[in-house]
Parts: structure tokens; C-alpha cells; sequence
């Protein structure tokens, strides 16, 4: 089911100061910022040669991103986002195995379909699919 691990995402409190350190300090190269409003989120990515990291920071006052800021005040590891080719197919399998799906398939960052699963199905971790194509 899984292909490639498209990116890491990293919740922080500070878009543009994250931003400025992923590109000043660390030498990488930055998107600029894109507001996501039904995903509750600003998003920004770092392109690594091999994957990239997202850096979210809350948008609106419903943000999902909130409660995780107030918990964790300087940002942290939010999720995982793995590709895989056939979304639908994957929800039938996850649905088999009693894994929780958090949202219907809506679009994400990259202009394609995307899930998340509940983490306390996922051994603490929250994870996003991506339909590849």
C-alpha cells in the first residue's frame, strides 16, 4: 500500500521564524507560504533532496493545530505523509483492520486527495495518506 514517504510535518508556533531558520541558518531551500482555510492551516515546505519537511502553523480560530501548540508550546513533530497510489483501496483496507479515518478524502498541499488516521490507531503517530496520481 505505502510508496514513498512525501514528507515530514512539524507544527510551529512561528511560520515565517521557522522559515527564516530553514533557510538562513540550515541553507535550505523554502515554498513560500500557502493558507490551507479547510484544512485549518498555514503550510509551508523545505525541499530536501530525498523528501521534504512541512512547517504548519494554525490558521483561524478552529485550527486542529491549536490544542497540539498549547500541549507542545514551541512546535513539534505533527505527521507523517506517506504516497500510495490508490486511496480508495487503502481506506478499504485500513477500514478492514479497525483503523480509524479522521476526514473524508479532501484536498491537501499539493492539489491531491488526502487522509489522516487517528493516532491511537497508528501507535501514537498521526498519518496522512496522499493518493500519488
Amino acid at each position: 500500500m505505502l510508496n514513498r514517504l512525501n514528507h515530514v510535518a512539524i507544527a510551529v508556533p512561528d511560520l515565517m521564524e521557522a522559515l527564516k531558520f530553514y533557510r538562513d541558518v540550515l541553507g535550505a531551500q523554502v515554498s513560500a507560504a500557502e493558507d490551507l482555510k479547510e484544512h485549518g492551516v498555514t503550510s509551508a515546505f523545505v525541499n530536501l533532496s530525498n523528501t521534504k519537511l512541512e512547517l504548519l502553523t494554525p490558521y483561524g480560530e478552529n485550527s486542529p493545530l491549536k490544542g497540539f501548540l498549547e500541549r507542545h508550546p514551541k512546535g513539534g513533530l505533527h505527521h507523517l505523509c506517506f504516497e500510495v497510489d490508490d486511496l480508495e483501496a487503502s481506506m478499504e483496507i485500513l477500514q478492514k483492520a479497525d483503523t480509524r479515518i479522521l476526514n473524508q478524502p479532501k484536498i491537501g498541499a499539493h492539489g491531491k486527495l488526502v487522509i489522516f488516521m487517528h493516532p491511537k490507531d497508528t501507535f501514537g503517530c498521526l498519518l496522512e495518506l496522499e493518493k500519488s496520481s
